[in-house]
């Protein structure tokens, strides 16, 4: 094994060349004076900087790098040692990468992660039936902050869910935050029949205008950027309000557009001033499912002239 074991004593013992010694000392140090350099690296970084995604990159970046530049050296000192074993060690990779499938696809999963960044840290996403914001990327999972599943409007739920890396190489992937960086949103609202459902629209629309309008001009830039990458093609991109019928009246619907997070907290905002506005419109009701019963022993019905 080219010296790594130098010779045997006369009880049996096995015992350990100098070189050897030697090169066990330099990993040793090596090791530590990485360690060391990370730790005061990091700590200059972080007296000079509160803001959360800077102080994770660096944590990241760092470990990344330290454990890179070890591994080269630690590789390039003992080479010669470890040259009679390039056999065993591959028939070893071998065995291990079918013993130990999973963890190689995460760890795949990973390198397309850095390497194509479907997604990055803080963004939303959706990828199978998990919903979050990602909040931590490793080596073999990423975590994300779930929203949704029992709590309405994409707000989150405080619960933190780990996901294997390997499930991106085979699962659907929703991100809300990359390319264009807005979501459609829309706001039902039904009427009678006996409502002034003209006027009744005209207040929807100046409503959800005020809120909304002025995204547009923001919207229609990213649009432009994410067109280079994507076949994103919104020929309308202002607030508008559709209308169509329904069993119990008149229902119509605000679609404007909102950042992902911002869902719940922009329909609060309308959804209030909407209610201010046809407070004061006698002529104005929401609908609802309602019954409508007929008794022919106590009403006649009304004749045709």
């Amino acid at each position: 094994m080219n010296g790594l074991l130098r010779s045997t004593g006369s009880d049996g013992a096995v015992a350990i060349g100098s070189l050897d010694q030697s090169r066990l000392l330099i990993s040793l140090v090596t090791v530590l004076l990485l360690w060391l350099l990370r730790s005061l690296i990091l700590r200059a970084v972080l007296r000079q900087t509160t803001e959360p995604r800077t102080r994770y990159a660096w944590q990241k970046v760092s470990g990344y790098v330290a454990v890179a530049v070890g591994l080269t050296f630690l590789a390039l000192l003992w080479v010669e040692t470890f040259r009679s074993f390039a056999t065993f060690v591959g028939i070893l990779a071998a065995g291990l990468a079918i013993a130990l499938r999973d963890l190689v696809a995460n760890f795949v999963g990973w390198l397309f992660i850095i390497w194509r960044r479907p997604f990055g840290l803080g963004d939303r996403i959706q990828i199978g039936t998990f919903r979050g914001d990602v909040i931590d990327i490793r080596l073999f999972q990423f975590t994300i902050l779930e929203i949704g599943n029992w709590v309405e409007a994409d707000q989150s739920t405080g619960r933190i869910i780990h996901v294997p890396n390997g499930m991106i190489m085979n699962a659907p992937l929703a991100n809300y935050s990359k390319g264009f960086k807005y979501i459609w949103n829309e706001l039902p609202v039904l009427v009678t029949f006996e409502s002034n459902w003209q006027d009744a629209k005209r207040i929807l629309l100046q409503v959800v205008e005020a809120h909304a309008e002025h995204l547009t001009e923001e919207a229609r830039r990213q649009v432009i950027e994410a067109s280079s990458r994507f076949m994103i093609f919104y020929p309308n991109l202002t607030p508008i309000v559709y209308t169509s019928v329904k069993d119990s009246g008149v229902l119509l619907t605000m679609r404007y557009l909102c950042d992902p997070r911002q869902r719940r907290s922009s329909e609060h905002a309308i959804w209030e001033d909407v209610l201010k506005e046809f407070a004061g419109r006698g002529d104005i009701e929401f609908a609802y499912p309602t019954w409508r019963v007929f008794a022919p022993d106590r009403e006649a019905p009304p004749s045709n002239p």
